[in-house]
């Protein structure tokens, strides 16, 4: 059947749907249910994940599906005494929709899931010590998440990650004081981010960085002293700015 989109309705073996064999007849007729847009028969997740929104209460009979993108829209609108089962499922996106809802003394033991993806969905909740956890783990994605949203004296321990993303993330959020330890980070991404949080003061540290756009963002806001140091850079943005700030603080 091809629906006004123009874009056939199959199921996840490939064959064609079609409401007149669909078990659901009553949902159909209440409008909760529509071939091609929310059908829980249907290979897409999305149909399928509008079919479980508009009727929640069908997701425990999909549980067991053996079509995996069905198992997850019913992972995420069952009951959650059912999703302990789902820990063991042979897809990571089933897990981690368990993951995701399950209490965390229950989806705790997915820490050491094979799949980065499960990791994923725990890193977003855990906290205190299993985060510290997430902090260490082999996968940059995961430390990505725990380092946006670990306290700041956690972060020193990523100072040295050797993702430079995960390091930038540091640098946005580690305490001032720790800041100045990283102006030596092989990343000039992450210099720059460094260089736009630094006191002015501090900024010496960065006044003669090989990349000129940290230089130039040193120019912007160091103090005068050395302002007359990048006056004579060899780029001549930042010489511009270094003589143009120069200027203005002599009128002053």
């Amino acid at each position: 059947m091809t629906q006004g989109g123009g874009t056939e309705a199959v199921d996840w073996l490939g064959r064609l749907l079609s409401c007149r064999d669909c078990p659901h007849q009553e949902i159909r007729a209440r409008g909760l249910c529509d071939i091609g847009q929310a059908c829980v028969r249907d290979r897409r997740a999305r149909r399928i994940d509008r079919f479980f929104a508009a009727n929640p209460d069908e997701a425990p009979k999909y549980i067991d599906h053996p079509y995996s993108e069905v198992r997850v829209g019913a992972a995420k609108y069952a009951n959650v005494f059912l999703l302990p089962r789902l820990l063991a499922d042979e897809e990571p996106d089933v897990r981690a929709m368990a993951a995701q809802r399950l209490p965390l003394r229950l989806g705790e033991k997915l820490m050491r899931d094979p799949e980065p993806k499960v990791r994923r969905a725990l890193a977003h909740r855990v906290e205190g010590a299993l985060l510290v956890h997430c902090l260490h783990d082999a996968d940059s994605s995961v430390r990505l998440i725990a380092a946006r949203r670990a306290g700041p004296d956690m972060l020193p321990l990523l100072m040295r990650d050797q993702d430079p993303q995960v390091r930038g993330e540091v640098a946005r959020r580690i305490a001032l004081n720790k800041l100045g330890a990283m102006c030596g980070d092989p990343e000039p991404r992450v210099r720059m981010i460094i260089a736009e949080r630094l006191e002015p003061l501090q900024l010496a540290l960065l006044a003669a960085d090989e990349d000129l756009r940290v230089r130039f963002i040193v120019a912007e806001r160091c103090l005068p002293g050395e302002l007359m140091r990048l006056r004579d850079d060899p780029d001549p943005e930042v010489r511009q700015v270094a003589r143009t700030r120069l200027g203005e603080i002599e009128k002053s």
